[in-house]
């Protein structure tokens, strides 16, 4: 994995989102709307359910919200939402991929174009960077929630078909195919692991340094990326200096 981490980023985020969750619900209620809407609304016959609802109860959406999402999924409100991407770089040549799901995707596009042009980025052709990606399994495990040491990890995550494990002082990070993402989780879950987060996800196959004198730009990009409503990932290939 290039000795990516997320968990910097993670854990680097986690106050600003906190501050937005109203805004993470209402992408979590399209998100639920859109895999509801496109299979069986019963989670127990769609996978896809299955797992946007694991990812909105790990954000602590109240059930009710989760519920009111699949409901109008079943009813004949003409809503309808498209999938888009967009590819680009980031400043400092950082490699950055965009997912949203739309109802207009005029005002998407536009909107990404400023958020890349106006904060030193620009956007590329389709394929200019997502080859530079791979879709894999990913959970974090936060060392403070588990008496396991490195060896017993490494032990259940194989036992439990994952790819790879990484370690850090404050955390367990596992990838793995995404077609195993689920019995992996299950695997983790029923020998008691809890997971500070737990999604299908792009992770670059390399990471480009981000200068110290981008990062502020760099930064302010992914906040408005992330800030749109009609944006449900931004996924990106930098590495931020350490702070001092």
């Amino acid at each position: 994995m290039s000795g990516h981490s997320k968990w910097h980023n993670i854990q680097g985020r986690k106050n600003a989102q906190d501050a937005k969750r109203g805004k993470i619900f209402q992408k979590l209620s399209r998100e639920l709307y859109m895999a509801a809407k496109s299979g069986d609304p019963d989670p127990a016959n769609n996978a896809s359910l299955r797992l946007v609802m694991d990812k909105a109860r790990a954000a602590n959406m109240p059930k009710d919200n989760i519920e009111r999402a699949i409901k109008k999924a079943q009813g004949s409100d003409g809503e309808s939402y498209e999938e888009v991407t967009y590819e680009g770089y980031a400043p400092g040549g950082v490699a950055v991929l965009v997912e949203g799901l739309t109802d207009n995707k005029n005002r998407t596009a536009s909107s990404v174009r400023v958020a890349f042009t106006r904060n030193g980025g620009n956007l590329g052709a389709t394929g200019s960077v997502s080859y530079m990606f791979d879709r894999r399994g990913y959970f974090a495990i936060d060392r403070t929630t588990t008496d396991a040491d490195e060896d017993q990890m490494l032990e259940d995550v194989m036992d439990a078909g994952a790819d790879d494990l990484q370690t850090s002082d404050e955390a367990f990070e596992i990838y793995t195919d995404p077609k195993d993402f689920t019995a992996v989780r299950d695997s983790l879950q029923e020998k008691g692991y809890q997971f500070a987060s737990s999604e299908l996800t792009m992770v670059p196959e390399n990471t480009t340094p981000v200068p110290a004198d981008k990062v502020e730009q760099f930064e302010r990009m992914i906040d408005l990326l992330e800030d749109d409503d009609d944006i449900q990932n931004v996924y990106h290939a930098g590495e931020l200096p350490d702070e001092d």
